[in-house]
């Protein structure tokens, strides 16, 4: 059984147990469930959630639940899962029994019930011994090839969300500097508004590529190119520019979540968005959710954010949102990114 595209190959449930925390992009916390859809032995999804707290009430288990499965059936076609939860034997074995049934009822064949407990991993599918024994499974990635390959192949498990969180929010090391350079672009802008809204645009179009061409001559933007692109981006059309040219790769996740991190606080909104959704359509699901969620927190009015949080709670390809947006939001002054700007 493989990812799709890193070609990590999983044997054993402890194999399963070890690839887990690079499929989410982090080490999930005790009370977490992860399911994992499989296509013909192929990883095609994962969703991580928080279980319930023990002693709540039986609804919350069974509302859960009632979110997860219409998410994963989008993913068809899929031909069984595999369930992980991660904590004790008294709050994960219930817990994983339950979700068992209701997937089942589905008519979606769950291959897999496994419990991570410390460093041990138990299933609740197999009673064979011989490779499933009764005191659990030890499993430690540092010793494991799937670690190795996971690193060689790209792929990160951070500590914890936390850590995926501190790739674009900011510690205010340089919250002065920058808002004063945020102060200037304001009115930098101001000024060019005088001349009209193409004037706005134009400047953006030669701010975005700029900005992206620089990151990748592994140029850092200084803080007075950061407020100056940052400030523009809050010109929608800006922003949905900045969304067309941007690629979906590492590079470009790095790029967007560094200027999401430098950026003055009350511009954190577009550039957030802009990381989610090259996330997104990087396959990092994680990253594409908080990142969503930051630009909420900020402005929690801010409409793309929330089309975009929509659509992954529902757990939708990129395709379908991008499609959606597309037809629903059409923007024909945007300019072919082939085509060289006359700034340039």
């Amino acid at each position: 059984m493989s990812f799709p595209e890193n070609k990590l190959t999983v044997r054993s449930s402890a194999d399963l147990a070890t690839a887990v925390p690079y499929l989410i992009g982090f080490h999930p916390a005790d009370g977490s469930i992860v399911v994992i859809a499989c296509r013909d032995r192929r990883i095609v999804f994962a969703a991580r959630d928080d279980l319930p707290a023990p002693g709540t009430p039986a609804h919350h288990l069974r509302e859960l639940t009632a979110h997860l499965i219409p998410v994963v059936q989008r993913q068809q076609p899929i031909t069984d899962l595999m369930i992980v939860g991660y904590g004790t034997k008294e709050h994960i074995d219930p817990a994983l029994r339950v979700i068992d049934d209701a997937f089942t009822a589905t008519g979606l064949a769950v291959r897999e019930l496994l419990r991570v407990t410390e460093s041990r991993i138990f299933s609740l599918t197999c009673s064979n011994p011989a490779c499933c024994p009764p005191q659990g499974t030890p499993v430690d990635p540092t010793t494991s090839l799937i670690a190795v390959h996971a690193t060689v192949a790209g792929l990160v498990a951070r500590p914890d969300r936390a850590a995926v969180a501190s790739r674009f929010t900011s510690v205010d090391s340089t919250g002065d500097v920058i808002r004063h350079a945020t102060t200037e672009a304001t009115a930098r802008k101001a000024a060019l508004e005088t001349a009209g809204s193409t004037a706005v645009f134009e400047a953006g179009v030669h701010a975005v590529r700029s900005a992206l061409r620089q990151h990748d001559n592994d140029t850092p933007l200084t803080d007075d190119e950061v407020a100056w692109l940052t400030v523009l981006l809050t010109h929608r059309p800006v922003r949905d520019l900045a969304v067309d040219l941007t690629q979906p790769h590492d590079q470009h996740v790095t790029f967007w979540a560094e200027i999401t991190r430098r950026a003055d606080q009350a511009l954190v909104p577009a550039p957030a968005t802009v990381l989610a959704l090259t996330a997104w359509r990087c396959g990092d699901g994680v990253l594409a959710v908080m990142a969503a969620e930051r630009a909420l927190q900020v402005d929690p009015n801010y409409p793309l954010a929330h089309l975009l949080l929509q659509a992954l709670h529902a757990g939708l390809p990129p395709s379908a949102f991008e499609q959606a947006t597309t037809s629903t939001h059409p923007n024909p002054s945007i300019p072919n990114p082939n085509t060289p700007s006359e700034q340039e």
